[in-house]
């Protein structure tokens, strides 16, 4: 059996909470990890949820994070501010650095916040729609280890960069961007790895340079850049805000989750702004209502159904998946269960969602 089933959503956050706990790991910030990595899920992008938790755990295990971080802003000015991670799980990190910069924005109209000494946080959506959620406009951005080929070349050398916006609107759903820098989240190449099957031509390249779909030989080789030189030079981009800029690791000096030996120290970038800075927080949500309600409404090109404003197929997956159940491939639940056991918590509580459409 290689299709997903599908599990109770609360059922797996307090599975993953209590892995997290029997590691170490305070309350508050395993339900923060949790609550991360179960939303990937629930929005379709697999490749950063549940299937992370092992490894996750296996750092923590093998004292490459910290559990129980103390984090500091280590230097700050009126919208700006610089947090130390402290080594800890990217999502509490995270969590921690937008959380200041909404405080900034709330005062100062703008809230910058750059992030050393973290580790992988995730989806970047995680952390925008917090800002939006409080009524401002989010940005989060990270960088990651070299997986990736730079246009024009066959070894790794740049990251798969995260970018995030999330702007709200009045009546219409806000609008959620999160992408990756390359063709495609690696992830989703480690998921088809895991499930033995090849991956489209145009993701990656194998070791001598070469197009591949094969999963296993493109995460020997590398990921290749969205739009050539555009996901190049933007993926440079990042990691200059989120590494150089911050004092964390950058370009090949990043170490990859999988090395249990070193710290990763990854960089991050958060901002949040208010929608009120030039016109009327009013007067923006009718201007944004505007501009989503004419995208929604023009017309379709041929063999297409609708158009589609940024965010909103993961927010239908979102609301089915909460319904019908967390869905996780055979291979995912088995890490978990094993990962269950040698922690003495298990797994056989997370319930299977018996519905007429999961067995369609």
């Amino acid at each position: 059996m290689t299709e997903p089933r599908r599990y109770r959503p609360e059922d797996v956050h307090e599975f993953c909470c209590a892995i997290l706990e029997k590691l170490k790991v305070p309350a508050e910030d395993a339900k923060e990890v949790a609550a991360c990595l179960l939303q990937a899920d629930l929005r379709g992008v697999d490749s950063h949820g549940m299937i992370r938790l092992p490894i996750y755990a296996e750092r923590v295990r093998k004292g490459v994070v910290n559990p129980r971080p103390v984090t500091q802003v280590v230097r700050s000015n009126i919208a700006t501010a610089l947090l130390d991670g402290d080594n800890g799980l990217g999502p509490v990190v995270g969590s921690k650095a937008m959380e200041k910069a909404i405080e900034l924005a709330q005062n100062a109209g703008i809230g910058f916040v750059g992030v050393r000494r973290s580790n992988h946080f995730g989806i970047a959506a995680f952390y925008v729609q917090k800002a939006v959620r409080k009524g401002l406009i989010g940005c989060a951005a990270s960088n990651a280890p070299s997986h990736m080929a730079p246009f024009g070349g066959r070894s790794r050398l740049l990251g798969t960069n995260p970018f995030s916006v999330g702007i709200p609107a009045g009546r219409e759903a806000p609008l959620i961007f999160d992408a990756s820098t390359s063709v495609v989240a690696r992830g989703k190449i480690i998921v088809a790895a895991k499930e033995g099957k090849p991956i489209p031509p145009g993701w990656a390249i194998d070791l001598d340079g070469n197009p591949t779909t094969d999963a296993k030989a493109a995460l020997a080789g590398s990921v290749l850049p969205f739009g050539g030189p555009k996901g190049s030079a933007i993926s440079v981009i990042i990691d200059v805000l989120s590494g150089a800029l911050t004092g964390a690791a950058f370009g090949l000096t990043l170490n990859t989750l999988e090395n249990l030996k070193a710290e990763q120290d990854l960089g991050h970038i958060f901002m949040a702004m208010r929608t009120d800075m030039f016109v009327t927080a009013e007067d923006f949500a009718v201007r944004m209502d505007e501009l989503l309600q004419t995208l929604k409404s023009s017309p379709p090109a041929p063999n297409t159904e609708q158009v589609l404003v940024p965010g909103e197929i993961e927010r239908q997956n979102e609301a089915r998946n909460q319904k019908l159940g967390v869905p996780l491939l055979p291979t995912v639940v088995n890490q978990l269960a094993a990962l269950g056991s040698d922690l003495s918590v298990s797994f056989a509580h997370v319930a299977v969602m018996q519905t007429a459409e999961t067995q369609s």
